[in-house]
């Protein structure tokens, strides 16, 4: 199965500018956080892992019939390494997803691909 998403940059920012902690909370875990805050571009980079989740979400619905919560897909990052997917939901944690992310200044974008067993 495969998701896609695209997210217009400023649609993050604004929301982490009106809604702050609480948004940040309800969406992304504390280690997509920490990675996040160690970026130069730092609504880039929750803008491309908002896109991810999202694309995750609609591979996931496709393949499962489950919606997954944000809090419950976690997308981890190194530099100078693919973005990689870990599902926090109980009875999904070995789920395989590969992901593609990429970002520039307007927009970030997501691709997932479910390898279902």
């Amino acid at each position: 199965m495969v998701g896609i998403d695209i997210v217009k940059n400023q649609r993050i920012r604004e929301a982490v500018e009106k809604f702050g902690e609480r948004f940040l909370k309800r969406v992304y875990t504390e280690e997509e956080l920490r990675y996040c805050q160690s970026q130069k571009s730092f609504y880039e980079c929750l803008s491309a892992r908002w896109a991810c989740k999202e694309a995750v979400l609609k591979a996931f619905y496709q393949a499962y019939g489950v919606v997954l919560k944000f809090s419950e897909i976690e997308v981890l990052g190194d530099r100078g390494k693919p973005a990689r997917v870990r599902i926090l939901r109980k009875g999904f944690e070995k789920v395989k997803v590969l992901v593609s992310l990429s970002h520039e200044r307007e927009f970030s974008v997501a691709v997932a691909y479910l390898l279902k067993e």
